[in-house]
């Protein structure tokens, strides 16, 4: 049996998710990718809550709408076909949890990425958007050309947050080779 708890970064950052999320919260998945995680907040939240879904891509989208579809869920997601870092052109509302998946599009096209410039935009506006005691998680995959800078620069920035008012932690698998995924969490105080 498969602990996917270690193994899978996503899973961690769903786990880390779940101790936050209740029913009726908003919360944003600011990279859709194929929708798991969006399909994730979803449950979390209920029909009570709010999620709001970013990606660029079109097939980002379908997949989302799909994968959303056959678990019948309909009216209680918002799919943005937008970069992450216009987030505050469609939330107002505090959120209590963002999701982000760093990297690109898993059987889509790998020349489109998620770039250091648009993601720390997001993040900042997210890090607002925020309220006491909420979260964000980042999964950076980085084996991507591209890849190194992005996780340099959120690293660096995450670094220097305000430890008076948030909690950052760093989750890396030490053993591993080729690049693997690192887990950033962010609590506001």
């Amino acid at each position: 049996m498969e602990v996917k708890y270690l193994t899978r970064p996503t899973e961690i950052a769903q786990s880390i998710m779940r101790g936050i999320l209740k029913k009726g919260d908003v919360a944003v998945d600011a990279t859709m990718g194929n929708g798991q995680d969006t399909l994730f907040l979803a449950k979390m939240v209920k029909s009570e809550g709010k999620i709001f879904a970013f990606d660029i891509q079109d097939l980002a989208v379908a997949n989302t709408k799909k994968l959303l579809e056959k678990n019948h869920i309909y009216d209680d997601v918002h799919i943005i076909q937008d970069s992450h870092e216009n987030i505050d052109r469609y939330v107002s509302d505090e959120i209590a949890g963002v999701m982000f998946n760093l990297g690109y599009l898993p059987k889509g096209d790998h020349q489109i990425i998620t770039k250091a410039e648009t993601t720390l935009v997001a993040l900042k506006k997210s890090l607002k958007l925020l309220k006491r005691n909420g979260i964000i998680t980042m999964v950076i995959y980085y084996g991507h050309l591209g890849g190194e800078t992005e996780k340099e620069k959120i690293i660096e920035y995450v670094e220097k947050l305000d430890p008076n008012l948030f909690h950052v932690l760093k989750i890396d698998y030490i053993n591993q080779t080729q690049e693997p995924p690192i887990i950033i969490g962010i609590v506001k105080k």
